[in-house]
């Protein structure tokens, strides 16, 4: 007697219910102690290099620093891109590696990077600061906290965020903690220069002796017959009490320096990041997760950790949570695992009422062993439940509940047929197990483009393929071990019928259609031809396009853009506006701003801006998605009213995958920047035109106006100055210069020597001293004249670009970038040599993720034949089966269009899965028609009976897959994988039923000639 597993899981009883306790126990155990997170995690495979040169045109820094910066990251492998942005003084490079890069090299990559800059360190121009590396861009903040002191000095504020820092870098689970926004001290020594000229000192002699006065020295050491003494010279400055008092020498005299100058604290000036919380200044600390850890666990260590520190608080201060990953966590995979039993449960029901109680509960009792055992192979390999994976668990529960009602159906209609119910459990595996193990196969390999996929969209979705995979292939092994116990132990006993349990008015009604498309098999064949036809045309014209959908997160981000060189001040008075008009809103929960940058990466898929004074952004969190959607709308009708018209100010929510910050987006390449300018107002008039586009712009685009002394050589020369002189002296008495450092507990505070306020910003005033001590007016030594340079330069990969984005209304991105592009084609054209366009924003990111797919399609494909034709064994077989994958197409271009969904990445999956279920259905049906022809069937009753045999596994499982998924359809993220599958699988059912056994009649019809027909 040949192996039968089924036969073996009935025989050693004992054994089999053991595992199925064992399963169960072990199952619920994992699902308890899965880890948790709201998305999961995956290489940010970016970096930014930054240096500065004060006092450097953009144009200086592009030519002396930026270019051969990218030079030497270009030796780097795997560089994707490099994305500069220059300022005057300022470069940041942010460097981006191939997606395909395993998350493994990237540490060494970095450490590439990270060694040429520190050699190009050495040969930068004088005054250089830098290339300063930040690899650690890609650090996704766990939880923003934020402190505020309403009336309190912002120093109070710095110091008791150390302390919080180190209460949270404690906290296990915690891999870091980082202070944001801390405005650094300074003391500022603002000298009047009525008073300096009238004592005839000089910039230099102050910053000596400032210098001297508090600078740290060793004083030696004296070796004695005991221990070695250090002698320490205790009359250094080191308070601002005794920076006040301090003495001067001023031609052989002593003079105070407050009676010449106003000593006070401040901070840095200009700010380079302002962040406020509520309206109030505040400094931000950052958590950071250790890599692997549950997100509910460190979310509740570090709310316990926040209660001891809030009742510890000095008077005054206040401490807030701005965003908490483990509420996001916790309420995404709460709510999915609601979902997750909704669907589990409505699939048993279906069973139950479809083939009665106690087959019902067979099918019952199987679902959940299989997700148990599912559940303990995640665990074992460290997949948390994330969104991915319980989407994937819901798609998988679609799919499994085949096997256990193939199955148990086909113990039924044995026992019915008088076999007894050992010998009929016999038949899950004999009859069933390997058109189910190919199907299965069949169906998994359809995923393993997404499981391998290299790219950052495969690495963030990639978990679909192990999971799926896991649960058919725990289902399939359920089915023909524990489902055949659990028939024998559960099913009544059924008496053999005399009749044909498939003569009942529902089975003659299909027996009739099934032989009617037989007899029009042409006809069929044609109608499913043009109806496929029909879904391409529609999927390509009528359904919108797009990359990943929006988030249901509640932030709501304001992005406010300044024109650029615009001063931080003014971009804060803008920044202000914003948030009175939120003040005391009920919608919001919490309100931060950031002036100068970014927000941090508080969301693996936002992508902080780089420093910009121009630039602010506005962190909204409100209550829920309903109070975010008010204040969105309560935004932009403030917006549309012009109430800020001085900055453009877009409203945004977070976008679920690869961070797009604009969806229609246009690189215009090139060298010179008027020319890349005029080119890219022809592009912004295309775009501009389009009804779907709003607020298309250039991302740079005004000039910036400086103040130019231009001197005069002869006139230098006469007084005994150089250019460096007077460049000096204008620092020191505009911005000031740097003189000394005051040591305050863990802090070193710069002193600031400079020209008092109100005299600083009158500069025809100004006077410069001379070698000899004399004054002279900044005219008498040259013009002073407006002038206007680049306040912006941005370089792709070592090509200057202009780029010229807009967002998008009543459309999808993808849709709309690429109507633009085909009406660019006229421009592009006619552009000079040296120039071009190239598309960017949610067209080319879609473009790398879906390539990186259509990589492993061959795979595929190949994996796919071999699974079919080691069920079928002929060429024939293989190809008809092949034939049947495409075809859900159908269906899914018909559930997106009625119920107007998009198609995407996360749609493309479920297409992907719905070729798989098609094709398991055909092999199976197929193996049917086999064995009744092998039975002495006649060719054409054997087609139909096949099908009138398969047709009420196939109608349950399609009715409990599409039930599955309704609860996916109110999912934000998941919603049109849920359409595509549920419209797929009901016209996949009616193919099955239908289509194929005409499509078999075709295919196989020299096969069938030759069997005698009885």
């Amino acid at each position: 007697m040949s192996f039968n597993l089924s036969v073996l899981a009935v025989r050693e009883r004992a054994i089999t219910l053991f595992f199925i306790l064992l399963a169960f126990i072990g199952g619920v155990w994992a699902f308890l102690s899965l880890g948790r997170a709201e998305d999961p995690s995956f290489t940010i495979r970016a970096m930014i290099v930054s240096v500065y040169w004060p006092g450097a045109t953009a144009e200086e820094m592009q030519a002396q620093l930026a270019d051969r910066l990218e030079k030497r990251i270009q030796e780097v492998r795997n560089i994707h891109k490099i994305d500069s942005q220059i300022r005057p003084g300022a470069a940041n490079l942010t460097i981006e590696f191939k997606d395909y890069t395993p998350s493994a090299m990237v540490p060494d990559l970095f450490y590439q990077i990270r060694k040429r800059m520190q050699e190009e360190a050495t040969s930068m121009p004088a005054g250089v600061i830098g290339p300063v590396v930040n690899d650690t861009f890609s650090d996704v903040y766990f939880s923003l906290l934020s402190l505020s002191a309403p009336g309190l000095p912002f120093r109070d504020l710095s110091r008791q965020a150390e302390s919080l820092r180190d209460e949270l870098s404690m906290v296990p689970g915690v891999l870091k903690a980082v202070i944001i926004a801390d405005r650094p001290e300074r003391i500022y020594i603002d000298f009047d220069q009525n008073k300096l000229a009238a004592l005839g000192v000089s910039q230099t002699e102050v910053q000596q002796q400032l210098s001297a006065a508090s600078r740290l020295l060793p004083a030696g050491q004296i070796e004695t017959k005991g221990p070695g003494l250090q002698l320490r010279v205790d009359a250094r400055t080191d308070s601002f009490t005794e920076l006040q008092q301090l003495s001067l020498r001023v031609g052989g005299k002593l003079v105070k320096l407050s009676d010449v100058a106003l000593v006070h604290r401040g901070y840095e000036e200009p700010a380079r990041l302002l962040a406020r919380t509520g309206g109030d200044a505040a400094v931000l600390v950052g958590v950071v997760m250790q890599p692997g850890e549950n997100g509910l666990v460190l979310g509740k260590a570090l709310q316990q950790k926040l209660q001891d520190i809030q009742a510890q608080l000095p008077l005054g201060i206040e401490l807030h949570q701005l965003t908490n990953q483990a509420e996001a966590i916790s309420k995404a995979v709460d709510l999915f695992e609601i979902k997750f039993l909704v669907a589990v449960l409505v699939v048993m029901a279906v069973s139950v009422l479809a083939i009665g109680l106690r087959a019902g509960l067979v099918v019952g009792i199987a679902i959940p062993l299989t997700l148990g055992i599912t559940f303990l192979l995640m665990k074992m390999v460290d997949i948390n439940l994330d969104r991915i994976t319980l989407g994937a668990l819901i798609i998988s529960l679609g799919l499994l509940v085949d096997d256990a009602i193939i199955a148990i159906e086909m113990m039924m209609v044995k026992m019915e047929q008088g076999i007894d119910r050992v010998r009929a459990a016999s038949y899950a595996w004999s009859a069933t197990a390997a058109p189910m193990l190919f199907g299965t196969l069949v169906t998994i390999a359809g995923f393993v483009p997404i499981g391998f996929a290299k790219s950052g969209v495969g690495e963030y979705t990639g978990n679909i393929f192990w999971v799926v995979g896991f649960a058919l292939i725990v289902s399939w092994v359920v089915a023909v071990t524990f489902t055949p116990y659990l028939g024998v132990k559960l099913l009544p006993d059924v008496k053999a019928h005399a009749h044909d349990p498939y003569q009942t008015p529902f089975y003659r009604k299909l027996r009739g259609l099934v032989q009617w498309c037989i007899n029009r098999k042409k006809t069929v064949i044609g109608i499913v031809v043009l109806a496929f036809v029909l879904a391409v045309l529609g999927m390509a014209k009528g359904v919108q396009k797009q990359f990943f959908p929006s988030s249901d997160r509640p932030e709501v981000l304001v992005s406010i853009y300044l024109p650029h060189g615009t001063a931080i001040s003014n971009t804060d008075a803008v920044a202000l506006k914003v948030e009175q008009l939120l003040k005391g809103n009920d919608d919001v929960r919490s309100l931060s701003s950031f002036v100068g940058a970014g927000a941090p990466r508080f969301f693996i898929s936002a992508n902080p801006e780089q420093p910009d004074p121009s630039f602010a952004k506005i962190l909204i969190v409100a209550k829920d998605a309903d109070a975010r959607d008010r204040l969105i709308s309560l935004l932009h009708q403030h917006i549309d009213a012009g109430e800020f018209s001085a900055a453009r100010v877009r409203v945004t929510r977070l976008l679920f995958g690869p961070p797009v910050p604009w969806p229609v987006s246009f690189r215009v390449i090139g060298k010179d920047p008027l020319e890349l300018r005029r080119i890219a107002y022809q592009v912004q008039d295309v775009m501009t035109a389009n009804p779907n586009t709003v607020g298309a712009h250039l991302e740079w685009e005004e000039r910036m106006p400086v103040l130019r002394l231009k001197l005069n050589p002869d006139q230098l020369l006469a007084y005994g100055l150089t250019a460096a002189d007077v460049a000096q002296q204008l620092q020191f008495q505009f911005s000031g210069a740097t003189v000394s450092q005051l040591r305050e507990d863990i802090r070193s505070v710069d002193v600031v020597a400079r020209l008092a306020r109100p005299q600083a910003l009158q500069p025809d005033s100004i006077e410069l001293k001379t070698p000899q001590g004399k004054a002279v007016s900044i005219r008498q030594l040259g013009e002073l004249v407006i002038d206007y340079e680049e306040p912006l330069l941005k370089r792709y990969n070592r090509q200057t670009y202009l780029a010229v984005v807009a967002d998008v209304k009543g459309a999808q991105p993808n849709d709309v970038s690429n109507k633009i592009w085909a009406e660019l084609a006229d421009i592009q054209a006619k552009l000079p040599a040296g120039y071009r366009i190239t598309q960017a924003g949610s067209v080319e990111e879609s473009g790398k993720a879906n390539a990186s797919i259509q990589k492993l399609m061959p795979l595929m494909v190949a994996l796919m034949l071999i699974f079919i034709m080691l069920q079928m064994r002929s060429f024939t077989g293989m190809w008809m089966v092949l034939a049947t994958a495409p075809l859900g197409l159908i269906g899914a271009t018909l559930g997106l269009m009625l119920f107007r969904q998009p198609f995407g990445f996360v749609a493309l999956l479920g297409l992907i899965g719905l070729a798989g279920i098609l094709m398991r259905n055909t092999l199976i049906l197929t193996q049917q028609v086999t064995d009744n022809l092998n039975d002495g069937w006649a060719p054409r009753d054997a087609v139909v009976e096949a099908t009138i045999h398969r047709a009420r596994p196939v109608l349950l499982t399609a009715l409990a897959a599409m039930l599955a998924f309704i609860p996916l359809t109110l999912d934000t993220f998941w919603g049109p994988l849920a359409f595509v599958l549920i419209g797929g699988v009901g016209v996949g059912t009616v193919l099955t039923l239908l289509f194929v056994p005409a499509l078999y009649m075709v295919f196989f019809r020299k096969r069938l000639a030759k069997i005698p027909t009885v």
